[in-house]
């Protein structure tokens, strides 16, 4: 079985190389579930399932245009946890506004799988 390390470092390249599907595919449990700090506009804060956070980054990927991304990590904390920072200049289709956005995420690991990401930033 990978450990914490494994999965977090898989995950950060996956992430690097902006090939979310095959982490979401590989890495994740299939009943996962992922917890925003805030409730996004049309999302909810908490969502479940490979499929339903798979939804989610379609949602991002349509709203909104990546100008620079940078991953940093993982930082494992134990055996069951490990967090990830991102870096994230990007463009709201929608208003045209371009944010420069950094949040932590805090994965949780259980039987060689990610069961829980929780996502930390400030809002507005």
């Amino acid at each position: 079985m990978a450990s914490v390390q494994d999965i977090g470092q898989a995950l950060v390249g996956y992430c690097r190389s902006n090939d979310t599907a095959t982490a979401l595919e590989r890495l994740y449990a299939d009943d996962a579930v992922s917890v925003e700090a805030f409730v996004p506009e049309g999302q909810e804060r908490v969502t479940e399932g490979r499929e339903g956070i798979a939804g989610k980054h379609a949602w991002w990927d349509a709203n909104f245009e990546v100008h620079r991304a940078e991953v940093e990590g993982p930082f494992p904390s134990g055996d069951d946890r490990f967090a990830v920072i991102f870096e994230i200049d990007a463009t709201d289709k929608g208003s045209g506004q371009r944010e420069a956005m950094k949040e932590v995420a805090l994965y949780h690991v259980a039987d060689g799988k990610i069961v829980r990401e929780e996502f930390f930033y400030s809002a507005g």
